[in-house]
């Protein structure tokens, strides 16, 4: 499924697609307030989602996914250069504006996204191996908060990790990677258990946190060969747990 199927009206609100997942079949769990399920499969089990929810624990939401298949089972191959490099990813796109992290308001989609890409590395304030290094482990599963946006020059109706215009700084986290997109890379601990992906992520402010909608999304984005904006294109969509990107979910 191609992501560029994807028909964005303006907001995140009026964001519909016009995509569809063939095939239906897997067991759906018991339904729970405010946690979202998709009745369709995709190709890969272990991006295949059954299940999303996230849940409010004091100042802090934690992001759950459930996979048909063992969740982070698959990474994306590396091409040994970052020009064309691949990053696959289990995302949930919120309704928080992006100034809740630390970005200027008003940006764009502001999703929690777990990352893979054995091509670079994005968290360089942190050694996730343990390796003495810390730019050598973007292969390991790792969380960001990213900010979504429209552009075509990823292809029709395709979304991008929004650019940071050259010549421009605007407000970003104390995290932020440096990169020159609306990217943060905290530290904030990965759990993958069998077929659950699981993050805790705390906030300053516990009040930001009312009537948070969410959905949940696996993706393949991708590095523009030229290494320029758009830098981080979504280039496919593996699976859409709502279908149409609605945001249906709540956090409870």
């Amino acid at each position: 499924m191609r992501l560029h199927s994807l028909v964005l009206l303006g907001t995140l609100a009026t964001l519909s697609t016009a995509c569809s997942v063939a095939g239906h079949g897997h067991h759906v769990h018991e339904n729970k307030e405010g946690e979202i399920h998709d009745e369709t499969d995709a190709t890969m089990a272990d991006f295949d989602i059954v299940h999303a929810r996230v849940t409010r624990d004091s100042n802090a939401l934690v992001f759950h996914m459930h996979v048909s298949g063992k969740a982070g089972d698959t990474r994306p191959t590396a091409r040994g250069t970052l020009a064309s490099a691949e990053v696959f990813s289990y995302v949930w796109p919120t309704s928080l504006d992006s100034s809740v992290v630390g970005f200027e308001p008003d940006q764009g989609i502001l999703a929690f996204a777990v990352t893979a890409h054995p091509d670079f590395d994005d968290t360089p304030l942190y050694d996730e191996d343990a390796s003495g290094s810390k730019d050598d482990d973007g292969y390991l599963w790792h969380s960001h908060w990213v900010v979504l946006a429209p552009d075509d020059a990823c292809g029709p109706g395709a979304l991008k990790v929004k650019d940071i215009p050259e010549g421009e700084s605007p407000r970003v986290p104390p995290t932020w990677p440096g990169l020159p997109i609306l990217i943060d890379s905290p530290d904030i601990p990965v759990t993958m258990d069998a077929a659950a992906v699981a993050v805790r992520v705390p906030f300053a402010d516990a009040y930001e946190l009312k009537d948070v909608r969410f959905d949940a999304v696996t993706a393949g984005l991708q590095v523009n060969a030229n290494v320029h904006a758009p830098l981080l294109c979504v280039r496919d969509v593996f699976d859409i747990a709502s279908d149409d990107l609605s945001l249906p979910g709540h956090v409870q």
